[in-house]
């Protein structure tokens, strides 16, 4: 196993983030489906320099808030 800049594996699956001019991205956490070369499937996570356990769970909690909302949102147009 190899250490891997995040970057190009990121923009090679076409990510991207909407942001206005002058917004700053702080900090980030990476959570990513591995799949290897047996199909065996597993979680990976990478996180920003200094992100303490507290951020990353605040991240994590506030991500899934959204993702909720969202799809709390798709029910109802959907209706």
């Amino acid at each position: 196993m190899s250490e891997q800049r995040i970057g190009p594996i990121l923009d090679g699956l076409g990510a991207s983030i909407e942001l206005d001019d002058g917004d700053l991205v702080a900090s980030a956490l990476v959570i990513a489906k591995v799949v290897d070369s047996n199909g065996e499937v597993s979680l990976a996570l990478s996180t920003s320099k200094g992100l303490s356990w507290i951020d990353q769970n605040g991240l994590v909690m506030s991500a899934r808030q959204i993702l909720d909302q969202r799809h709390i949102g798709l029910k109802e147009d959907g209706e």
